[in-house]
């Protein structure tokens, strides 16, 4: 299978280089055929006729092996295409000098010239094709001029028996030969096809371990090797608090079905968002922005936060499916953001890269999240310069972090300015023990708002009289 898919190249199409030699070789098989059949031995050779005709047929022989052999043992393409290409030029040559010396009819001239065309346009197309007619014409000019006479056909004679057998036997072969090649050309494109398919199934299956960025930069021809380079990133890092502690109590099952939705939720946040994700570690999540692809440090920084809102508000929604399963407690995720230069890029090996980041910001941001209370935002002060235009935050004071010397300056982020008007007309949440309600007015439905006041009015009855007695018991206790 190798030597039939090792090709020959030429300036149109690659032919499989066994099917270029043998076309050769029937090439200058039926030529040599028709040569020996329109030669004159007498006219050469009056007394020794088969002296001739054995001289002829030592240098036809050794000719043919001399071709068949460089034809053969030439390994390298490159070099056999010059080898063949060289060698057709010989052949047209040689053939316009026998047009010239040789007696041949009309008919045989024409059937010479077919062949010398159809050798060349399945070898090399138009081009091989224009450049053995000019040599075929140019060897029976010289010839002409050398032998001073003029070009004699014999249309009276009758048509060379071995022009009718070996003019169409090879144009057969060729026909053959060349439906040989469409067919393995087309087995070749199917296994081709084939292989992309799997190929493109390979990747959409590794495409899961990689960031759709990172992923797109890859497949962009972006190179991957261990480089890693200086960038301003804003980064993040959220975990669950308490999920330790509810693993134990929850089974196997319903554990990885809670972690694969909450993980799948998030990082479909990230992404919509624009971010990279680093990695998974159990229920914490690590995603910076600004590499591969950046909008500037600003926007980068105010689309990770953006995305840590949207994640927060997002987990409401997993708290109320969650308890619909019986889940009692509320999860509740505590994160934290920093920005700074880090290095980012490719560590490891050369047979084992991870694309990720380092650095005293990157270990900062971690700090952060460690330190914020449940369903807290916490940022650092380099965070809050970028985005206390868009986003409000809250002072939080120095905190003192773990491996930082000097306290840290953070700030609770709350909302996105352009929904806090929104939020203190329409929306209402508040926990407390054994109390916890969130409300937002725009999305009870018209139907159900006259139930919603009512439960609301019946709690505050039941609050106002828990009151009312607490008091009484208050006042006979200081009497």
């Amino acid at each position: 299978m190798k030597s039939i898919i090792s090709a020959h190249y030429n300036d149109n199409v690659a032919i499989p280089r066994p099917i270029a030699q043998n076309v050769d070789l029937a090439f200058r098989f039926s030529a040599v055929a028709i040569c020996l059949a329109a030669i004159d031995l007498k006219a050469i050779s009056p007394r020794y006729p088969e002296l001739a005709l054995a001289a002829i047929i030592f240098l036809v022989a050794a000719y043919l092996l001399l071709t068949t052999l460089l034809g053969y043992r030439t390994e390298e393409r490159e070099q056999h295409r010059g080898i063949t290409n060289y060698l057709g030029c010989v052949d047209s040559f040689l053939l316009g000098v026998g047009l010239v010396l040789l007696p041949f009819s009309l008919i045989t001239s024409v059937a010479v010239a077919i062949v010398v065309a159809v050798r060349a346009v399945a070898l090399g197309g138009a081009g091989l094709l224009t450049g053995h007619f000019s040599l075929l014409v140019v060897g029976a000019l010289l010839t002409l001029g050398a032998m001073h006479q003029t070009i004699t056909l014999h249309p009276q004679e009758s048509v060379n028996i071995m022009t009718l057998i070996a003019a169409p036997l090879f144009l057969t072969y060729v026909a053959w030969r060349t439906y040989l090649r469409q067919k393995l050309l087309t087995a070749m494109v199917q296994e081709l096809n084939l292989k992309n398919v799997q190929l493109k199934l390979n990747n959409y299956k590794l495409a899961k371990y990689l960031s759709p960025s990172l992923r797109k930069a890859i497949f962009s021809g972006k190179r991957v090797a261990l480089e890693t380079q200086r960038k301003r990133l804003s980064i993040f890092f959220s975990d669950i608090k308490g999920f330790s502690e509810l693993s134990e109590e929850l089974e196997a099952e319903t554990l990885t079905s809670m972690l694969n939705l909450y993980l799948t939720e998030m990082s479909d946040i990230a992404l919509k968002f624009g971010g990279t994700v680093d990695k998974f570690i159990g229920d914490a999540i690590m995603v910076f922005f600004g590499d591969p692809v950046t909008r500037g440090a600003k926007e980068d920084c105010i689309a990770c936060v953006s995305m840590a809102i949207a994640m927060q508000n997002r987990m409401k929604d997993l708290n109320l499916r969650w308890a619909s399963q019986g889940i009692r407690h509320p999860l509740h995720v505590r994160m934290g953001i920093n920005t700074g230069f880090c290095t980012v890029g490719n560590f490891g090996t050369e047979n084992r890269l991870d694309y990720t980041l380092l650095g005293t910001e990157v270990n900062k941001a971690s700090r952060l999240e460690s330190a914020a209370d449940a369903g807290e935002i916490l940022v650092s002060r380099q965070t809050y310069e970028l985005i206390k235009d868009t986003i409000y935050c809250e002072p939080r004071g120095n905190l003192r972090l773990k491996g930082f010397k000097e306290p840290v300056e953070t700030f609770t982020v709350v909302n996105l300015r352009a929904n806090l008007g929104r939020m203190e007309g329409q929306c209402l949440e508040h926990s407390t023990d054994g109390f916890t309600i969130f409300m937002d007015v725009d999305s009870i439905p018209h139907m159900q708002k006259q139930r919603v006041m009512s439960s609301i009015e019946d709690a505050y009855e039941k609050l106002r009289k828990d009151i009312e007695i607490s008091t009484v018991d208050d006042f006979k206790i200081f009497k």
